[in-house]
């Protein structure tokens, strides 16, 4: 009798490692950056202090974080070939195809791209991380038909990366505000992205290659791309007072809602509420387009709630509330998987770095279901 075996479709339940990094529980709605919670990372600490705590697992004192500060300013240049690259590519190319080719680019500029030295790969991440910030506001730039700006050290991180996108120096909730959609989306445990740059890193295939292959899987709808849908619908909506009509007639039609459900939170997702908040604070104090894609949110998380909420599981996720606030900050929608993945670089780096301490080849089987011993026929027969 032949072996039955089960398929879990998508990995669904399969542990692939042990991490210290980063707990995601769907079931109470929480979220830990290495035991820290996400609510308190995002109230009180910055991009850089998350970074180095993904990176290095513990908060750093003042001068650690003072080098650290120091080493992400030195290491935001890009290479003049990956500028070039932006440039010949941005106009007429989706923003995470550029990325991913401007991504793989990097290695060529490092004279050792694969390291056995733990030491040697934070340094190569903390290089990833600074200059994804400064190639996804090059692309941006492009795009508008601007020229590429270079970085200005006496910004932090994130008031940088909206400097070098707009042109003009944030003010300091504008840099808040970035500073923590940078935090929430750094890292989330094993999604689809992180696997793809752990399969490839697996291989000992440089640090750059993982996180250009984090880049392509970042793209798919399915896990990128749904901030973009989100707001693109909200945009379709139009007028608030159209947000219930549109809602009812597309669950009627069994229309997928955008920003809403994920495959692990099974209640409010904890990084969507901490966006809400800063809805509630802008609502009413950015332009008239914002302003009704506010409001229309905040409409469609009220009815998506009493309709699905409690009965079904499906609560709103960080992607619903992202859109808004991102164009409050003069982030046009196709620049949004772009800002995501520069944020997610560390999370992936941190990942790659751990799991090359027990590192072991990704090799999943597969269950043969087609046919055997076939007769082969000349081509002349068949």
């Amino acid at each position: 009798m032949a072996e039955e075996i089960e398929i879990k479709e998508g990995l669904q339940g399969v542990y692939i490692a042990k991490s210290e990094i980063c707990k995601v529980d769907g079931q109470e709605g929480k979220l830990y950056y290495r035991g820290y919670k996400i609510e308190d990372l995002a109230n009180y600490s910055s991009y850089e202090e998350v970074c180095y705590l993904l990176l290095y697992g513990k908060l750093p004192n003042s001068k650690e974080l003072a080098d650290f500060n120091k080493k992400m300013k030195e290491e935001r240049v890009i290479p003049e070939n990956t500028k070039d690259i932006i440039r010949k590519f941005s106009k007429d190319s989706q923003t995470l195809d550029v990325l991913r080719t401007a991504m793989s680019s990097l290695s060529a500029d490092d004279s050792k791209p694969y390291s056995e030295d733990e030491n040697e790969n934070i340094e190569k991440a903390i290089k990833i991380i600074t200059k994804t910030a400064t190639i996804a506001a090059a692309i941006g730039r492009i795009k508008e038909g601007k020229e590429i700006l270079e970085p200005d050290n006496s910004l932090n991180h994130s008031a940088n990366f909206l400097y070098m996108l707009t042109g003009e120096k944030p003010d300091k909730d504008s840099e808040k505000l970035m500073d923590v959609m940078f935090i929430l989306h750094a890292e989330h445990s094993s999604n689809a992205s992180t696997f793809a740059t752990l399969v490839a890193c697996s291989t000992l295939a440089d640090i750059y290659a993982g996180v250009t292959a984090g880049v392509a899987a970042l793209k798919g709808p399915l896990h990128g791309g749904a901030d973009e849908a989100a707001v693109k619908m909200m945009m379709e909506i139009g007028n608030p007072d159209n947000t219930e009509n549109y809602i009812e007639e597309a669950l009627a039609g069994k229309k997928k809602i955008m920003g809403f459900g994920h495959r692990v939170y099974k209640t409010y997702d904890p990084r969507a509420r901490i966006l809400k908040s800063y809805l509630d604070k802008i609502k009413g104090n950015s332009n008239e387009e914002i302003n009704a894609l506010i409001e229309i949110s905040l409409r469609a998380e009220k009815m998506m709630i009493e309709k699905l909420g409690k009965s079904h599981g499906i609560w709103p996720n960080v992607d619903f509330f992202s859109g808004p606030l991102y164009m409050h900050l003069n982030i046009k929608p196709e620049l949004f998987d772009t800002v995501f993945a520069s944020s997610r670089t560390v999370g992936w780096c941190s990942h790659v770095i751990e799991y090359w301490r027990n590192n072991k080849l990704f090799r999943p089987l597969e269950e043969f279901i087609g046919k055997i011993d076939l007769e082969y026929l000349p081509i002349d027969k068949r």
